[in-house]
C-alpha cells in the first residue's frame, strides 16, 4: 500500500498511528492501527489472515473506537493483524516475530487480543515472547486469563441482544427460526445460547458449506463435535447428502439471521430477498451500506456489529484489569454485565432509529461518536470539522 493510500485512511477521528512491521527470517508481515485514544489507550483484537490488508485493519480499528464508546467503557479503538495463513506450520515463529516487532508499542500503547485466526494458545505465545502477562488478554485459564472464546462470551452477547430486540419487535423467540452464517467461536456460542432460549436453529455454515434442517438442528451435538473436529463437524453431520453451498445460509428461510463470519457478506441483493425479520451482526462489518438501507426500508430490524458483538470487549475490559493480578476474573460477573449492557444498548439503538428515521447503525454511531467527541473536546483534540460532522462514519 502506498503512502498516499495510508494518508487516505486518516480523518478527523484517526488513525493516530499506523505501524507496519516485517521480519526477514520468518516472512512475517503485520500491522498495528491505533485509531482514537481520546477515551483511553487503544485496545482491540489481533487477527491473522491470508488476505489481510492495512485498510481492513484500519476499518476494524475504527469499529473498535465506536464499540468501546457504545458500551461506555474507557478504552480507545485499535486493531492489529498479521498477513498469513493461520494454519501455517511456522505460525508460532511468526507470532513471536510479530510480538518482538511491536515491543515498543506493547503493552504501553496496545495489548494483544483475540480475533479471527488466533486462539487462547496464541495469546500465551505473545506472553511468553515478551515475558509479561500484561501484553495480552484472552489467555488460557491456566495462565490466569479469561478465555472468552472458549467460554463463548461474544456469542452469548449476540444471543442476548437478539432476544431483547426480538421482544421489542414482537417476534416470539421461542420457536423462531434462526440461521447462523459462520459457525466459528462466535456463531457456535450464539447458536448454543439461542437454543437455550427456545429458538430453533435451522441452518449453520462455515468455510466448508451450509448445513440446514427446517425442523431444527441438534445444536448441542454440533457444538460438541466442533470442539473435536473443527469445521469438519458440519460435513460429518451432513452425511451422504453433503453440505449445501457455503453461501446458501444467507438464503434459508428464517426469522433471525446472524452473520457471524466475515465482513461484507450481506449485500444489496441478499438484503432485498432475505426472509429474516431480524438481523443480528455477530461479525464485524458484515453488511454493506446499501444493504443496511434496504433492510431499514423493508422494516427489518438490524442490531449493528459494534452493539451486538461487544461481549468480547466487555470480557477484555475485565481481563485488562486482571492481567497482572493473582486473582482470576469472576466469569459470572462478566456474563451478567454482557447481558445487561448489550440488551439495553440494542433496544436503545432501535428506539433511536425509530425516532430519527436513521438506520440502526447510524443511530448507534451517533451515540458512540457523541461520547468520543466529548472526550476529544475536553482534551483539546477536536478540529472544527469533526464538531460539524458528528453522525458521519
Amino acid at each position: 500500500m502506498s503512502d498516499t493510500d495510508l494518508f487516505d485512511l486518516m480523518d478527523d477521528w484517526g488513525p493516530e498511528k499506523i505501524v507496519c512491521v516485517s521480519d526477514r527470517r520468518t516472512g512475517m508481515r503485520g500491522v498495528l492501527v491505533i485509531d482514537n485514544t481520546a477515551r483511553g489507550m487503544g485496545k482491540g483484537g489481533t487477527r491473522m489472515s491470508a488476505t489481510l490488508t492495512v485498510g481492513e485493519v484500519a476499518r476494524l480499528a475504527r469499529t473498535m473506537t465506536w464499540k468501546w464508546a457504545a458500551v461506555d467503557l474507557f478504552y480507545g479503538g485499535a486493531k492489529a493483524g498479521i498477513l498469513g495463513d493461520p494454519r501455517r506450520a511456522d505460525k508460532e515463529a511468526v507470532l513471536r516475530a510479530f510480538a518482538r516487532a511491536l515491543a515498543d508499542e506493547v503493552p504501553a500503547e496496545y495489548v494483544f487480543g483475540l480475533d479471527m485466526g488466533l486462539a487462547e494458545a496464541d495469546a500465551a505465545i505473545f506472553v511468553d515472547e515478551l515475558r509479561s502477562r500484561g501484553v495480552a488478554t484472552g489467555l488460557p485459564r491456566a495462565l490466569g486469563g479469561t478465555p472468552y472464546d472458549q467460554l463463548g462470551i461474544t456469542g452469548y452477547g449476540v444471543a442476548e441482544a437478539a432476544q431483547a430486540v426480538a421482544a421489542d419487535i414482537d417476534l416470539p423467540l421461542v420457536g423462531a427460526r434462526v440461521v447462523i452464517q459462520g459457525f466459528g467461536a462466535v456463531g457456535a456460542a450464539a447458536a448454543a445460547r439461542l437454543s437455550e432460549l427456545g429458538a430453533r436453529v435451522v441452518g449453520v455454515s462455515n468455510a466448508l458449506g451450509t448445513l440446514a434442517d427446517p425442523d431444527g438442528l441438534d445444536v448441542a451435538a454440533l457444538t460438541a463435535d466442533r470442539v473435536v473436529a473443527g469445521d469438519e463437524a458440519l460435513r460429518a453431520a451432513a452425511g451422504a447428502g453433503g453440505l449445501q453451498h457455503v453461501d446458501a445460509a444467507l438464503d434459508l428461510d428464517c426469522d433471525i439471521l446472524v452473520p457471524a463470519a466475515r465482513q461484507d457478506v450481506i449485500d444489496a441483493d441478499v438484503a432485498a430477498r432475505t426472509s429474516a425479520r431480524l438481523v443480528v451482526e455477530g461479525a464485524n462489518l458484515p453488511t454493506s451500506d446499501d444493504a443496511r438501507r434496504i433492510l431499514h426500508d423493508r422494516g427489518v430490524a438490524v442490531v449493528p456489529d459494534f452493539i451486538a458483538n461487544a461481549g468480547g470487549i466487555i470480557a477484555a475490559a475485565y481481563s485488562m484489569d486482571a492481567r497482572t493480578s493473582a486473582f482470576v476474573v469472576d466469569t459470572a460477573e462478566v456474563f451478567a454485565t454482557v447481558s445487561e449492557k448489550l440488551r439495553a444498548n440494542a433496544v436503545e439503538v432501535l428506539a433511536r432509529s425509530r425516532r430519527t428515521g436513521a438506520t440502526t447503525r447510524q443511530a448507534a454511531l451517533d451515540m458512540a461518536q457523541a461520547r468520543v467527541l466529548a472526550a476529544m473536546e475536553l482534551r483539546g483534540q477536536c478540529p472544527a470539522a469533526a464538531v460539524s460532522r458528528v453522525g458521519a462514519a
